[in-house]
């Protein structure tokens, strides 16, 4: 076995480990800066990892270093990198073990990267369990706070219960085909078998979708995401948010095209990931209508996210996939921002209404016009990325309509996710620049400067030029999409 093809995700936990060894000799006041160790290090183990990498691809037991694997790792580094110097300035608020919370981001994003690769269902189960297991503790890592536990607990319960329905989603896969490892389980499906075999297969599939719609917060188990969303810290919600998602996407595009190509052309399976992609985009906008607390309203805003790219996913072919690619990494950018906006403002008022963000273009004009592009761009609106993320997930699945007549329906219930999403967006910027500022015990809001950790401005910096870039030049990052995906549901079949 070829140990070069996994230099990222063993550099990522080792560096986790290092972390942990480095902070028995560094003095207490100093370990918050243990942070620019942790994201320089996964800077250099990426760019070893890319510079040693064979575009071919490679499969070494259950696991596929090919360019879908590497377009998801580069961009989940990209992420842990920003969630790593948002939590230094987020630092403060951590009464100790900054270092520990620097050791578990490194631990999660290794599961993410593997997550990235798998193409057996234990690869897959192993992945799903790394990344769960460490957002336990890092969803309750705040224990001084009620919330923070109470989310932590919340989440342990919720995600044991699909890590369960997973767990037997794949013994029935097993039990009926005999196979582990997605190229087998796909020569097997094919052979002849008898009718109770397939159903059983197909339960099992199923089984396994559900588990992983967990990771996602898609309708009906999204009912964990806004009150762990509200009750984590919120670097780690912000890391939840992007990371967590696109390893889900990622585990479910290779379990359809690898394991599961002879039910490509089921309509059952369409209108299955159909449904849930409508009915989660709507759960989450309306939802999101009365939240006044920031971190809940992004919380019901990524469960319609969530919806969105499983739109994508419904179309089941490479263009919708390419579509899904596209949209998360601007989808990345424009939650980070937001996540840091909300983080430093929170701090400095020691409150999450919505209120908190009056005045705040007079107090903070880098993080009033960060955070306004980044709810523009959540919004869809030209011509920022999230803009072009959702009209490449609508072409999508308007050119499956021809084959697959079953998608017109999600056309108009994503339309009418967009125009209520248009009025909580444009609630926060109404608080942004004209904001009665009730929270604020004076008759006005504050008008004091707000001072940005420099840390949190170079997380705002990258994601504007991300938001911005993407929506500007969207080609390379398309073109990228599209080598990821050009072989991704084709060969399979």
């Amino acid at each position: 076995m070829d140990l070069s093809l996994i230099s990222l995700e063993v550099g990522v936990a080792l560096l986790g480990l290092l972390i942990l060894l480095i902070d028995l000799w560094t003095p207490e006041d100093r370990k918050a800066r243990l942070g620019w160790l942790v994201a320089g290090g996964l800077a250099a183990v990426f760019c070893y990892s890319f510079s040693t990498f064979d575009q071919g691809n490679a499969d070494i037991n259950g696991y596929s270093k090919d360019a879908l694997a590497v377009y998801f790792q580069g961009f989940l580094v990209i992420a842990a990198i920003m969630v790593v110097l948002l939590t230094m300035s987020y630092a403060p608020r951590i009464r100790s073990g900054i270092s520990e919370l620097y050791a578990l981001t490194c631990f999660a994003l290794a599961g993410m990267t593997f997550a990235a690769g798998a193409s057996s269902l234990v690869m897959l189960f192993v992945a799903v369990e790394l990344i769960t297991i460490t957002f336990y503790v890092l969803t309750s890592f705040e224990r001084h706070r009620l919330r923070s536990l109470e989310a932590g607990i919340k989440y342990l319960i919720l995600g044991a219960a699909s890590s369960a329905i997973m767990v037997f989603g794949i013994a029935l896969i097993y039990g009926s085909t005999g196979a582990l490892d997605y190229n087998e389980i796909n020569r097997a499906v094919l052979n002849p078998t008898e009718q109770p075999m397939q159903l059983l297969f197909q339960l099992g599939v199923i089984m396994v979708l559900g588990g992983l719609a967990f990771k996602l917060a898609v309708v009906p188990f999204q009912l964990w995401a806004p009150d762990v969303y509200q009750g984590a810290p919120t670097p780690v919600t912000a890391f939840l948010a992007s990371g967590s998602k696109a390893a889900g996407i990622v585990l479910i595009l290779r379990l359809l095209a690898e394991a599961c190509p002879v039910l490509l052309e089921e309509a059952w399976l369409r209108q299955l990931l159909g449904l849930m992609a409508g009915a989660t985009i709507l759960y989450g906008s309306l939802c999101a209508l009365r939240q006044r607390n920031l971190k809940r309203l992004l919380g019901y805003s990524s469960i319609a996210s969530a919806g969105y790219v499983l739109l994508g996913v419904a179309c089941l072919d490479n263009i919708g996939a390419q579509a899904v690619l596209f949209y998360l990494v601007g989808y990345i950018f424009a939650v980070l921002a937001a996540f840091t906006v909300v983080s430093v403002v929170s701090e400095e008022s020691g409150d999450e209404d919505i209120s908190i963000l009056a005045n705040l273009h007079q107090r903070s004009p880098l993080m009033a016009v960060a955070l306004t592009l980044a709810i523009v761009s959540l919004a869809g609106i030209p011509p920022l990325a999230g803009f072009l993320g959702k009209f490449t997930l609508l072409r999508a699945v308007f050119g499956g309509m021809e084959t697959n007549p079953g998608l017109s329906w999600i056309i108009g219930t994503a339309m009418i996710g967009v125009v209520i999403s248009l009025y909580y967006y444009f609630g926060v910027i109404r608080e942004i620049y004209w904001g009665t500022g009730r929270f604020w015990e004076e008759k006005k809001p504050s008008a004091e400067p707000l001072d940005c950790p420099r840390t949190a401005e170079i997380v705002l910096l990258i994601c504007l030029f991300g938001l911005i870039g993407l929506g500007l030049f969207p080609e390379p990052i398309l073109s990228l999409a599209g080598e990821a995906t050009s072989n991704l549901f084709s060969a399979s079949r």
